[in-house]
């Protein structure tokens, strides 16, 4: 069974080059090469997650090579309830993809680089949840980061070219931070492996430790997204195409939260950093939800929710006990799901009505009954809506911190029920506008060009353009979604808005909402497992002793 770990790392990077190599002449072969992998990647992941809870951590040293000196690949519970659920929304994104058609305007093009880049991205996700010491950890961001920044930018438009910029900054920064700490912490202790690590850090003087802990999560707090290192997030994410920012906003800031609960656990028992991250979890919640509370864009307003339910993540992990780890591990592995869906449906709503700007879309609800549940369910979700999984994380929170009985812990109870009565008043209103109320005047007429071949939609001339199909307004070509409305065409596959949704994007999306109810059916076994998963942190000798063999 051990054998089987580097797979989900190994399959996606082999993967790779069949894709590259069948390039646009055999797009449907390259289709369905990633979709088969995507497939095989899902199914290891499951039997890695019931594996490590039957029989413990599985691990693998590459090449036969002991720690320090090797590679080291660990799946225990925690790691294969990532993989699992990782692999479940990356393979509904790719379908919703090839329904959108991401990469059917790459046929002019010398290289295909969507199903490349989207194949490395998963690959690095699933070497950063099995990374069993930090250089290999590091090795994963910078995978996914290297795939992330050709995601982000794909189209060449210059908003994706302004914000892929904003996010390489702010990643080069947090990487050589990362860098940083990882050469102090190996001059300190001569290795980088977790397990020798949880041994050898304690040794060292309380300031060394405390240094190399605040480095760390400054590092992970940049990738999660964690306020105030999460000012990048609203500004880049929005401007990607939608599954990209999909799964960027429901997976990839999930993997710095992941780092955090790896490292508080194993690395630095004792939670003597608890009360900043309670105080940064807080700021978190609050900010983030009177930022999305502002917003009129559906993007943006999401993307200030994430920010926001992020802090429910870090409140757990500020707690440190064993009933606040199992309710964060519940609360990731929903908020990855439910996150993603909602920008899904966000990508439909924008294919259907040419735009994501609340003030201009509605009547939805009358028209396209389908989208509006498959809205409605994942946002009363978000919300924390009893019974739906998003009640049963909060809930097991909410309970941690009124058993832990501190002032911070208090605290964030209340912040936590606030921040939820908000999020409730925000999916409101995005319902109220989008679906409930009567479309307004000026909506996009079905036909709308959404991306085109032309850079006009960068420039600074402020002159009025006009929407086919709805009269004589004038529009403002910056008040468009992804470009200007004209009649055009990129190679003869242009996006366009229509009445009748491409099926991948619907049954990938209803996949996804599938998913999010079946946390709730099976709340009692997953609840079962995230709580034998928050003893597993805290024990620390089941990893260790699976890695070192003692």
């Amino acid at each position: 069974m051990n054998a089987l770990v580097p797979l989900p790392v190994l399959l996606p990077l082999c993967a790779t080059g069949l894709s590259l190599a069948f390039g646009t002449r055999l797009k449907e072969l390259q289709r369905l090469v990633s979709v088969a992998v995507l497939t095989a990647v899902l199914g290891l992941s499951v039997t890695l997650m019931i594996a490590a809870d039957s029989h413990g951590p599985l691990t693998v040293h590459l090449g036969d090579f002991a720690p320090p000196l090797g590679i080291t690949l660990v799946a225990d519970r925690l790691s294969g309830l990532m993989l699992t659920v990782s692999s479940a929304v990356t393979l509904c994104v790719l379908i919703y993809s090839l329904g959108q058609g991401m990469a059917d305007r790459e046929e002019e093009t010398p290289v295909a680089v969507f199903h490349p880049a989207y194949l490395i991205l998963v690959a690095g996700v699933s070497c950063t949840f099995l990374a069993g010491d930090l250089v290999n950890l590091y090795v994963g961001f910078e995978i996914m980061l290297v795939a992330s920044f050709v995601l982000l930018t794909l189209g060449g438009t210059g908003p994706r070219i302004r914000a892929g910029s904003t996010y390489v900054i702010i990643s080069l920064f947090s990487s050589m931070l990362f860098l940083t700490a990882i050469a102090m912490t190996y001059a300190a202790t001569g290795t980088a492996n977790f397990a020798q690590l949880a041994g050898r850090l304690g040794a060292l003087p309380l300031g060394v430790q405390t240094l190399i802990q605040a480095m760390l999560l400054t590092v992970f707090a940049v990738k999660a997204a964690v306020f105030p290192l999460a000012a990048w997030l609203p500004d880049s994410y929005p401007t990607a195409p939608a599954p990209v920012t999909a799964v960027f906003a429901g997976l990839l800031t999930k993997v710095g939260v992941y780092c955090m609960l790896r490292t508080e656990t194993l690395l630095f028992p004792g939670n003597r950093l608890g009360d900043l991250l309670m105080a940064a979890a807080l700021a978190s919640m609050v900010v983030g939800i009177l930022g999305a509370v502002a917003q009129t864009d559906l993007k943006r307003l999401l993307s200030f929710t994430l920010i926001s339910h992020i802090g429910y993540m870090v409140f757990g992990i500020g707690l440190a006990t064993r009933g606040a780890y199992g309710g964060a591990i519940v609360y990731v592995a929903h908020h990855i799901t439910v996150q993603t869906t909602l920008f899904l449906v966000t990508g439909m709503i924008e294919r259907r009505s040419g735009t994501t700007e609340l003030t201009r879309i509605g009547g939805l609800a009358r028209a396209a009954p389908l989208l509006a549940l498959l809205f409605f369910v994942p946002a009363m979700n978000l919300a924390g809506i009893p019974p739906l999984s998003g009640f049963i994380g909060k809930l097991a929170l909410m309970r941690a911190g009124v058993a832990d009985g501190g002032a911070w812990a208090w605290t964030l109870v209340a912040g936590s029920a606030t921040t939820s009565l908000l999020t409730l008043y925000v999916t409101a209103k995005v319902w109220n506008l989008a679906f409930w109320r009567a479309a307004p005047p000026g909506q996009a007429a079905d036909g709308t060009v959404l991306e085109a071949d032309s850079d006009e939609d960068d420039s600074d001339d402020t002159g009025p353009d006009h929407i086919p199909g709805t009269g004589d307004e004038p529009v403002h070509p910056r008040h468009q979604p992804a470009g200007r409305a004209v009649a055009a065409t990129l190679h003869g596959h242009a996006v366009t808005t229509t009445t009748r949704l491409p099926g991948p994007m619907t049954w990938a999306t209803a996949a996804t909402v599938a998913l999010g109810l079946a946390f709730t059916v099976f709340a009692g076994p997953l609840t079962s497992y995230t709580d034998r998963a928050a003893a597993e942190l805290l024990a620390r000798a089941p990893y260790v002793e699976a890695v070192l063999g003692r």
